[in-house]
């Protein structure tokens, strides 16, 4: 959530913030006027505890007649207390309800429009030209199948559409990038981390996943535990009301997890193969930072991402994701998206978003510095998220006769080996 200081002065930020990512405006007003309320509230509560405490001094001093009406005075000032706490609380209950609506402040650089208003920031490396190879390229579902890699008829048989197989070469393959993803994170002073893939609602709640996002969140209302849809949430609930003292930081953790997603609303999108899945496994980097230090760590996870998927041989291009495809959570968004040659475009394969303090204060992760305390800085960055990796390595390295040249990264994961090659019958 953002801070309230910077709601009341200076309101109009917020809700130019609003206004670029599409969401309602009118609702820092009925914010402003609900914390009016709870200030003003509070302030009575306040004189009238003062007045009771008074009171409560004079009677045992009286006598007769004047204690009697010192009693009903006590009796009328304690009902009147009752009732300015309880309108305290609500008006309180109300200001948190929606502070917890609001969106982070966008960053004054992010592009302003839709999903499509993106900026590309840099393009590394360049598409294979795969005519003049003089070969037509197959997508990665026919590659999967070819290699005995991907089995999503089976997937569908037992799970449901969007549900799939990692098989032989494919099992090894996803294992040879989550391993070779920990790797390089660990090198850059990551601590690996298996994260929970279930969490209570105030992990969720508090990352920002049960707003504008909750149509993509799987619940389950018998226990009241949410499944995860990336470690991200594990990972900034990791150190929930604490306090940590700032020459600990910064704090980086790399989580691989599990990951679910109802993927609400992409009906008749990406429906072949395993590029837009409801369950998968990730890698993700995730930092916890000095407020000044965030813009920079951001611009370093998105250099670690860049390494990444340099390593894997992929050409691809990096966004700036425009404001309204922001995420609750997000100040700002960094996309690495590549190339997918049967599709003719750039897809998403890697994110990396500041949050800033918007993910700290609704967790209460805070910093001490020196006598000093107050929220820290979170960011979050995917370094490997498998199946959409696994479909860019196979359309992109994929040859005449159907296998896939292995990137020199992962060859030490699967033992060497450099080419996937077809199974025979």
């Amino acid at each position: 959530m953002i801070d309230l200081r910077l709601l009341r002065e200076d309101p109009d930020r917020v809700r130019a913030s609003q206004r670029a990512r599409g969401e309602d405006v009118g609702l820092v007003d009925a914010l402003l006027s609900a914390d009016e309320r709870r200030r003003s509230s509070s302030v009575r509560f306040d004189e009238l505890r003062s007045e009771q405490k008074q009171l409560g001094k004079l009677i045992p001093k009286a006598t007769g007649d004047e204690k009697a009406e010192l009693l009903t005075k006590a009796g009328e000032l304690s009902a009147a207390v009752k009732a300015a706490d309880a309108a305290q609380d609500a008006a309180a209950e109300e200001t948190q309800r929606l502070l917890r609506q609001l969106g982070n402040l966008v960053h004054s650089d992010v592009p302003v429009g839709g999903e499509e208003d993106f900026v590309v920031l840099e393009t590394i490396g360049a598409p294979r030209d795969f005519a003049a190879e003089g070969f037509e390229p197959r997508d990665h579902q026919e590659i999967g199948q070819l290699l005995g890699a991907i089995d999503t008829e089976r997937g569908a048989k037992v799970s449901g559409s969007r549900f799939y197989y990692l098989t032989g070469v494919g099992a090894l393959l996803e294992l040879a990038l989550v391993n070779a993803a920990i790797a390089q994170a660990t090198a850059a002073g990551f601590i690996p981390m298996l994260t929970p893939a279930l969490v209570k609602p105030r992990a969720m709640e508090g990352t920002g996943f049960l707003g504008q996002a909750a149509e993509n969140v799987y619940h389950l209302e018998k226990d009241d535990y949410y499944l995860v849809g990336t470690s991200e949430v594990a990972l900034a609930a990791y150190h929930m009301d604490e306090i940590i003292d700032a020459a600990k930081l910064p704090l980086r953790y790399a989580g691989f997890s599990p990951c679910f997603r109802r993927e609400a609303g992409t009906y008749g999108k990406d429906t072949r193969g395993i590029f837009r899945v409801h369950q998968f496994d990730k890698v993700e980097m995730f930092s916890y930072v000095a407020p000044e230090d965030a813009e920079a760590e951001h611009q370093r996870l998105l250099d670690w991402e860049k390494q990444w998927l340099t390593g894997l041989g992929l050409p691809f291009q990096v966004i700036d994701v425009a404001t309204g495809d922001l995420g609750a959570s997000a100040s700002r968004k960094f996309d690495c998206e590549a190339w997918i040659p049967t599709q003719g475009k750039y897809r998403e394969l890697t994110s990396a978003s500041n949050c800033n303090e918007f993910q700290a204060r609704r967790l209460s992760v805070r910093m001490r510095d020196g006598k000093h305390v107050k929220p820290l800085a979170t960011l979050n960055g995917t370094l490997c998220a498998v199946p959409r990796t696994i479909v860019a390595i196979f359309e992109n390295h994929q040859q005449p006769d159907g296998s896939v040249t292995v990137p020199e990264v992962l060859r030490p994961y699967l033992g060497g080996r450099e080419v996937l090659e077809p199974v025979t019958a």
